[in-house]
């Protein structure tokens, strides 16, 4: 599972290009990027949560993020993106694969929807600070991860919210998003490397070295009777937020 590229000056570039070739049936729930469709809305529901506790909102309200600017990084197609826009958010997504991007754009404009997109190096892009930056299933792609994190802390304004998901490193994900889950087809092969699964205790760690305060993590679990939901079981993913320490 991944919402895939990020910057060139951290991606490696064989990730860049194993997205790229997903990106036109990204939007198709049936297709290679069916585990993120069913992701999405648990992530949602967890951004909604969170939202609401950190700035004290409407709990009732329809668009949440009216007035904040977003940031997805890694946005691949969009997938996150539409629905930040809908709860509200002025909203721009950054990847490295211009594939992803122009998909991206298409779908937005079909849906009658204004998204910021640009691909490239998100330090380049001069995009200035947002109130919520999300990296969703993509650090785990990342090959400098302690210049990545600072580049998110530096576009994350004060008060800010940064929210990850990613997958933990442990025996349960190696089994079960590597293995069975590759060989299963309900990801593409190639699209996990386990020794890169960074855990939450690594990660509080390169939060705290780009300043920022590592939330507590929630759990993304797996049952047959659940489907993908929140838990507080680690052990296969997690989802956590921080802010400027």
């Amino acid at each position: 599972m991944s919402d895939a590229t990020v910057t060139a000056a951290t991606i490696r570039p064989e990730e860049a290009a194993h997205f790229g070739k997903l990106a036109r049936d990204w939007w198709d729930p049936k297709g290679s990027s069916a585990m993120l469709h069913r992701l999405n809305p648990v992530r949602l529901a967890f951004i909604r949560e969170t939202i609401d506790s950190a700035w004290g909102g409407d709990t009732e309200s329809l668009r949440p993020l009216a007035g904040k600017r977003a940031l997805d990084v890694g946005c691949g197609a969009g997938l996150l993106c539409e629905p930040l826009v809908r709860l509200g958010a002025e909203v721009t997504g950054v990847d490295a694969a211009e594939e992803n991007i122009a998909v991206a754009r298409a779908h937005a404009e079909g849906a009658g929807l204004t998204i910021d997109y640009r691909a490239g190096e998100l330090g380049s892009l001069g995009m200035g600070r947002f109130d919520l930056v999300t990296a969703m299933e993509v650090i785990e792609h990342v090959s400098d991860k302690p210049a990545f994190l600072a580049e998110l802390a530096r576009h994350l304004a004060p008060g800010g919210l940064l929210i990850f998901s990613t997958p933990n490193r442990t025996p349960q994900s190696r089994l079960l998003m590597v293995g069975l889950a590759e060989a299963a087809g309900l990801v593409p092969k190639g699209t996990h490397d386990w020794n890169d699964f960074v855990t939450p205790g690594e990660l509080g760690e390169l939060l705290a070295g780009a300043g920022l305060a590592i939330g507590e993590p929630r759990g993304i679990a797996f049952s047959p009777t659940k489907g993908l939901h929140l838990s507080g079981d680690l052990a296969l993913s997690y989802i956590v937020t921080a802010r400027h320490a």
